[in-house]
């Protein structure tokens, strides 16, 4: 079941690269996101044809998403996505008229390869599936106040804010991701559990990292708005994997000594993406 999970979570990777970039074309042409108006700032993102493609394949993406981790643990699923961040230059260049410099490209590879190093490494077996509910609020009540911090301070609209969207998105939706993988155990045995907490801060998570990277990709520059977000939520969902559902850290020099690296990397693929939007072809509406 495990090798069926990575080849839905590859799919994944790839519809949701396509899907970001629509919903950057679709959102730029879409008037500006009010965070204190999100039924107003969803309806005029639906009405770009660009962003409700978007959408759509991002909710293919979605059940992918879903199915991959009813199959396979959530460290590893998201060290599969997180490689598709290679796989974002093609379309950007060739089907969304995005400049993607040697420096883009470059951080990308820096941001999968760690990014995926770090979820690989972070184990994938463990003896119980389950986890403690108490442990998990507290993960999840710590990971929402964190995201929406971030969106009540990035609301200027400048390349910085941007980034800061994006950051909150990916936390946002990792809260997403941790309670989807929550019911995902749970509901199969127990299909009354679909009425839990979990359900709750999936959707919050979901509509809060809707509408952060609606604004983000407004108003950033599209690759760094996309790979920001992407690691975010990657580097979310892991902690949730190990916080929550006690994927091991394991406990070997070498293993620590790599992941440290790993973390450099992140962090260096983020100095080198530029802050300054690039030109995009904007065909449609």
């Amino acid at each position: 079941m495990s090798e069926i999970g990575l080849i839905l979570a590859l799919g994944c990777a790839a519809i949701s690269a396509v899907a970001l970039l629509c919903k950057h074309r679709g959102a730029v042409n879409a008037p500006d996101v009010a965070m204190r108006s999100p039924l107003r700032s969803a309806s005029a993102l639906f009405r770009s044809r660009w962003w409700a493609i978007g959408f759509g394949l991002a909710f293919l993406a979605w059940c992918l998403h879903v199915a991959a981790l009813s199959m396979a643990p959530l460290s590893l699923v998201q060290a599969v996505i997180a490689g598709g961040l290679a796989m974002l230059a093609i379309p950007a260049r060739r089907w969304f008229g995005v400049a993607v410099s040697r420096r883009e490209m470059a951080g990308m590879g820096l941001c999968a390869v760690g990014l995926a190093f770090l979820a690989l490494t972070a184990g994938h077996e463990r003896a119980d599936t389950g986890f403690d509910a108490e442990v998990m609020l507290g993960f999840q009540v710590g990971m929402l106040t964190l995201g929406g911090s971030l969106m009540l301070t990035s609301s200027r609209r400048t390349a910085h804010g941007a980034v800061l969207l994006a950051v909150a998105a990916g936390i946002l939706l990792g809260v997403s991701d941790v309670s989807l993988k929550a019911l995902a155990e749970q509901v199969p045995s127990q299909p009354l559990s679909v009425l839990s907490p979990w359900t709750a801060t999936a959707i919050i998570g979901g509509i809060g990292a809707f509408l952060a990277l609606g604004r983000g990709l407004q108003i950033g520059e599209p690759v760094a708005v996309i790979v920001a977000f992407s690691a975010a939520a990657t580097l979310g969902a892991i902690t949730g994997g190990i916080v929550v559902f006690g994927d091991p850290m394991g406990s070997d020099a070498v293993a620590v000594v790599g992941r440290s690296l790993a973390f450099v990397a992140v962090i260096g693929a983020a100095a080198l993406l530029p802050m300054v939007p690039s030109r995009v072809s904007a065909r449609g509406a």
